[in-house]
């Protein structure tokens, strides 16, 4: 089952008597799993279990939905950031879904941003991080979905909120898409509404004031991912006007599909057919021989368009008759960017 398939169903969006079976089931499943995790939480409130410091700044990124938030734009904002201010940055994450002595998806998509910018990828976070300090001198730690992982001590959690599906359907997984309790927003330093262009004004303000009830000691940002151009797999930038008005067919392995929908809506280009791939996939040549075919079936493609994170692991491979683009995108922040910066300055003097 895909995102957008496991969306529909713990959603209700889709009906019938097997859907809503499977929807009780998801139900039981999640009254086991909540107090876990409510319990593994009041173990690191209570100060029962150890939290580690590693001996510089750490900066948490993180979420508390399924799916793809922009948790890597974001990192890669932040990351520049320091860098621009003189400051050696090492990315540390846990490294889901990747091969053995291989980074995964994630990691190869920032090193694509990032070149030169070191990245430790190990389920023990504390390790990583000290090893990033060790081998590669660095002076701050930017922690790439972390928000759950409570073991290091971060000075600054940074959660994003899609705009999208910002609270998870008020359900935990697996019957929604919570990580966990939305009372955990309760440790965030900045709330990040991302993708804030998608809905309108007075959603905004809605969600906005639920955060802040959520999390009133939060500072609270609005972001969208702006397109900023199409990048090939032999790493040439083409301008994003190459698909404005133009047939374009789309796909991509990522946690959430809808949202690159949307980012694709703002190119102002005609999207005839889009194909979703689990989260994480990994492409295999027959995967790559049936986009050929599936694009050759489309008539009058200017282009196939994947996201950056799907085009890192397909490089070398090209489709037969059109050009295969990923869509680049940056960071900006809309609201509360001079706060957020004012706030990142303080870590730079901050004792780790």
């Amino acid at each position: 089952m895909n995102a957008a398939s496991f969306r529909d169903l713990v959603s209700s969006r889709r009906c019938g008597w097997p859907a809503e079976v499977i929807r009780r089931l998801l139900a039981v499943a999640s009254w086991i799993y909540t107090p876990i995790v409510r319990g593994r939480n009041a173990w690191y409130d209570g100060r029962f279990a150890g939290v580690q410091r590693v001996g510089v700044p750490v900066v948490s990124v993180g979420n508390v939905t399924l799916g793809g938030t922009g948790k890597t734009p974001l990192v890669a904002w932040l990351v520049r950031w320091f860098q621009a201010r003189s400051v050696r940055v090492a990315i540390v994450s846990r490294g889901y879904k990747a091969r053995a002595g291989s980074p995964n998806d994630e990691a190869l998509e920032l090193a694509s941003k990032l070149p030169g910018t070191p990245h430790v990828q190990n389920p023990q976070r504390v390790v990583a991080a000290r090893q990033a300090i060790r081998e590669h001198q660095a002076e701050l730690i930017v922690l790439d979905d972390a928000f759950q992982h409570r073991r290091i001590h971060r000075d600054l959690d940074v959660v994003l909120l899609d705009a999208l599906e910002p609270f998870g359907m008020e359900r935990m997984f697996p019957r929604g898409l919570l990580r966990e309790p939305l009372c955990g927003l309760q440790r965030a330093g900045v709330v990040v509404l991302s993708r804030s262009d998608a809905v309108s004004g007075e959603q905004r303000r809605a969600i906005r004031r639920r955060a802040e009830d959520l999390a009133p000691q939060a500072l609270w940002l609005e972001a969208v991912q702006r397109p900023c151009g199409l990048m090939s797999a032999d790493g040439i930038l083409e301008d994003i006007g190459r698909i404005a008005g133009r047939r374009i067919a789309a796909f991509c392995g990522i946690g959430n599909p809808a949202g690159f929908r949307h980012t694709l809506k703002t190119c102002n280009c005609q999207l005839v057919d889009f194909r979703e791939f689990p989260d994480h996939h990994a492409y295999s040549p027959d995967d790559v021989l049936s986009l050929c075919r599936w694009a050759d079936g489309l008539p009058d493609l200017a282009a196939v368009v994947c996201t950056h994170k799907d085009l890192v692991k397909i490089r070398g491979w090209h489709l037969e008759a059109v050009p295969l683009w990923a869509l680049a995108i940056e960071l900006v922040i809309t609201v509360g960017g001079e706060e957020f910066e004012a706030k990142l300055a303080t870590l730079l003097s901050k004792p780790a």
